[in-house]
C-alpha cells in the first residue's frame, strides 16, 4: 500500500514537472502579446493624427490577438483618459498632453490546473492576465 502511495505521488511531481514549464511559457508568450497590443494601439491612437482609440481599431486588435489563438469573446478591452473625457469617440479626439490609458484583460483559461498536483493553489476562475499602458496624446486640431 505504501508502494502504491509513493508511486502516485511520483507521478503526479514528475507530470507537473514535465508540463509546468509549457504552461508558463503560454503564459509568458499570452502576456506579451497582450503587451505588444496595448503598445501598438496606443501609439497609433495617441498620434497626431488620432488622439483617440475607436471601436474600429478594438476590432483589428481582437481580430490580430484571435490569429495567435486567443478567444475574441474573452478579451476585455478599457480606453479611457487622465481627464475623463472619452477617449474612444472620433469626433472629439483627446488633445496634446492628455493621456490615453489603454488595458486589456483575458482569463487565464484554467493555465494552472496542474499545479494543483503539488498543492500549489491556483488563481481563482475570475482572476485575468491583464497588459495596461498610458500615453499623452499627440492630437493637434
Amino acid at each position: 500500500m505504501k508502494q502504491i502511495l509513493v508511486f502516485i505521488l511520483f507521478a503526479a511531481v514528475l507530470c507537473w514537472a514535465m508540463f509546468a514549464p509549457v504552461y508558463k511559457h503560454v503564459l509568458i508568450v499570452r502576456q506579451a502579446m497582450l503587451q505588444k497590443e496595448v503598445d501598438y494601439l496606443l501609439e497609433v491612437g495617441a498620434n497626431a493624427s488620432h488622439g483617440y482609440v475607436d471601436a474600429s481599431a478594438v476590432e483589428a486588435s481582437r481580430a490580430r490577438l484571435a490569429a495567435h489563438g486567443f478567444k475574441t469573446n474573452l478579451l476585455e478591452y478599457g480606453v479611457s483618459s487622465t481627464s475623463g473625457a472619452a477617449a474612444t469617440n472620433p469626433m472629439s479626439p483627446v488633445m496634446r498632453g492628455t493621456g490615453i490609458e489603454l488595458i486589456i484583460t483575458y482569463p487565464y483559461d484554467g493555465m494552472f490546473a496542474i499545479d494543483r498536483l503539488i498543492g500549489i493553489t491556483p488563481p481563482s476562475d475570475s482572476s485575468r492576465l491583464s497588459a495596461s499602458g498610458l500615453k499623452m496624446s499627440e492630437y493637434v486640431p
